[in-house]
C-alpha cells in the first residue's frame, strides 16, 4: 500500500527515527504543532520555524519546513532577524524551558516587551533533559534533579506570568495530554498579531519524573488528567506550578497591543513600508472546559 499519513509531508523522513525517549511528551507536542500548522491555512512557504538547543530544539530539524536549529538560548534573536527582514513570514519559535527561559531569558522578556510579531512555543519539562537532568529556571521547589539532589530551593519562574508581565498579548498553557485544545490554542497563537506564547507541560520520564518518583510517561499523563484545571482568563500571577499541586491550564491573556513594526510605522509614516497584508490571519477558537 502506498497510502501516507496526512502529517508525512511535514516531516523529514530521513531524520527519523527521532532521538526522544520512550514516554517523552515531545512526540505528542509535535503532533499538535503540525495539526495547528495544517489547520492554520497559512501557506507553508510563508512559515519558518526556529529552535534552540535541547530536546525540544530537535523539532526544527524534523519538520519539512524552512527551519533553523540555532545556538543555545538564541532562538528568539534569530527569529527576530527573520521577522524584521521579511515581515510577511510567520516566524515560529519552538524550544524548551532551559533554552528559552534560562540562557535565552533576556531575549524572551525583551521581545515580549517590544511585541515582536512571532509565536513562541515553550515545552516545559522542568529540567535540562538533553544534558543530564539538571535543575532549570522552571524546576518546582522541592523537586530533585542531578544538581538538586536534596530538592530544589530556588524559586522558579512561572512562564505565563513572565510572558504576561513582559507584555505578551497572547499567553496560554496546556499539557501534552490535552492535544485537541493545545492544537487549537497553537492555531490561535499563529494568527495572533504580536508576541504570542504557548507553554506546554510535558513529561520527562527518563530524568525529571524518575528522579521525583513520578512513574512512567503514561503515569505522568494520568496525573495531568487528574490535576490539570482549565481556567480561561486566570490571573497569570496566580498560575505558578507547585510540586505535586494542581496545574492551571487555559488561555490566560488575549489582548490587542501594537506590534514593534506598528510603532515603527507610526513614527516613520510613509518613510517605512512593509508588506502588511501578505500573511492572512483568521479566527481560531479554543474549546471550553466542557467541550
Amino acid at each position: 500500500m502506498n497510502e501516507r499519513h496526512p502529517m508525512d509531508k511535514l516531516l523529514r523522513e530521513d531524520r527519523i527515527p527521532h532521538i526522544w525517549c520512550s514516554g517523552c511528551g515531545l512526540g505528542t507536542c509535535l503532533t499538535a504543532f503540525i495539526t495547528a500548522i495544517q489547520e492554520s491555512g497559512i501557506p507553508l512557504e510563508q512559515m519558518c520555524v526556529v529552535s534552540g538547543i535541547g530536546c525540544t530544539g530537535r523539532v526544527a530539524g524534523y519538520l519539512n519546513l524552512d527551519s533553523f536549529h540555532t545556538t543555545h538560548g538564541r532562538a528568539i534573536p534569530f527569529a527576530a532577524g527573520l521577522h524584521l527582514a521579511n515581515p510577511s513570514l510567520k516566524v515560529i519559535v519552538i524550544s524548551g524551558d532551559g533554552d528559552l527561559i534560562a540562557i535565552g531569558g533576556n531575549h524572551f522578556i525583551h521581545s515580549a516587551r517590544r511585541n515582536l510579531d512571532m509565536t513562541v512555543v515553550c515545552v516545559n519539562n522542568f529540567n535540562y533533559g538533553m544534558t543530564g537532568g539538571q535543575g532549570g529556571p522552571t524546576t518546582p521547589l522541592g523537586s530533585k534533579t542531578t544538581t538538586t539532589p536534596y530538592g530544589n530551593f530556588e524559586f522558579p519562574f512561572s512562564i505565563p506570568y513572565l510572558a504576561a508581565a513582559s507584555g505578551a498579548p497572547y499567553v496560554a498553557r496546556w499539557t501534552a495530554l490535552d492535544t485537541r485544545r493545545l492544537s487549537k490554542s497553537l492555531g490561535e497563537a499563529l494568527h495572533k498579531r504580536g508576541f504570542s506564547v504557548v507553554e506546554i507541560i510535558s513529561p520527562c520520564p527518563t530524568l525529571f519524573n524518575r528522579f521525583n518518583k513520578q512513574g512512567t510517561g503514561l503515569d505522568v499523563l494520568k496525573s495531568y488528567q487528574q490535576n490539570a484545571v482549565i481556567q480561561h482568563g486566570a490571573d497569570p500571577a496566580k498560575v505558578a506550578i507547585e510540586r505535586d499541586g494542581k496545574i492551571i491550564v487555559g488561555k490566560f491573556v488575549d489582548i490587542e497591543r501594537p506590534t514593534f513594526l506598528d510603532m515603527v510605522k507610526e513614527r516613520l509614516g510613509d518613510k517605512f513600508e512593509i508588506p502588511w497584508e501578505k500573511l492572512e490571519r483568521k479566527e481560531v477558537t479554543v474549546p471550553s472546559a466542557d467541550e
